[in-house]
């Protein structure tokens, strides 16, 4: 699989103008984790706690805070399922995510920290769109 370098990563999550990196780095991996044979059925629950985490976090208030340690907590949850299922393509899958969560998680503003973790949800989504546009099953 072929890995996402650090510069790129960073422009994917903090840069508001780095759609086409996210679309462009998107596109290649989930095109590798097709050809990995990453099932849907083995991200199902990572992306359903994204989902879960990023609906809590847009009631806002209080919420944020609960749902910022959520995400926190996404990280054990990524390596658990890593290890869990046979094969590479869901470890090779979190070596790319868990980077990325790294630097939503990093920011300390609040306002930008909103921001970043919206960037990761559209690149996680984007992931999972190309690798099922790629024959994904």
């Amino acid at each position: 699989m072929s890995r996402i370098n650090q510069s790129d990563l960073t422009t994917i999550i903090t840069d508001p103008d780095g759609a086409a990196t996210l679309v462009e780095t998107a596109d290649q991996l989930g095109k590798d984790l097709a050809r990995s044979r990453l099932s849907t059925n083995q991200i199902r629950a990572l992306f359903g706690e994204v989902r879960q985490i990023e609906g809590q976090w847009n009631m806002g208030g209080e919420q944020i805070d609960l749902a910022r340690r959520r995400l926190y907590l996404l990280k054990p949850k990524m390596a658990y399922r890593a290890k869990r299922e046979r094969g590479q393509a869901v470890r090779q899958l979190v070596n790319v995510l868990d980077p990325a969560l790294d630097l939503v998680l990093a920011e300390k503003d609040q306002e930008k920290q909103s921001a970043n973790f919206t960037r990761f949800v559209e690149f996680f989504e984007a992931i999972l769109a190309y690798h099922k546009a790629s024959g994904g099953n």
